[in-house]
């Protein structure tokens, strides 16, 4: 089992919050090289600022695009306090690089404990 950290933006607060509070029960990242290895059983330590919260992963997922992962997972597991899919995929297409980043690497899920 490892610890592994990762970061939120300050203006991504929000997310961090939810996290930490456990609103949101899923944590997603695009499924680059750099997150492959997180496994089942390990932990993630999430930083935003000062702040820290340290959450267990009970689950992991791969999917290769938004579409596959909606169909899955409700979307308000992933983005508690967003009204549509049409809103993920803006707040996903936001991020430097994203939408390259699904494409060529799908989507990797945490699910929270």
């Amino acid at each position: 089992m490892k610890n592994w950290t990762l970061r939120f933006r300050a203006v991504d607060k929000k997310n961090f919050e939810e996290v930490k509070n456990a609103i949101k029960s899923i944590e997603t990242r695009a499924g680059t090289i750099k997150y492959q290895p997180i496994e089942v059983g390990d932990t993630l330590t999430f930083v935003c600022g000062k702040d820290r919260c340290v959450k267990k992963i009970i689950k992991k997922f791969h999917w290769p695009s938004i579409d596959a992962m909606v169909k899955e997972i409700n979307f308000k597991r992933i983005m508690p306090s967003i009204e549509s899919i049409d809103e993920m995929k803006k707040i996903y297409a936001s991020y430097p690089d994203y939408d390259k980043k699904i494409e060529g690497y799908g989507l990797l899920g945490f699910e929270l404990k």
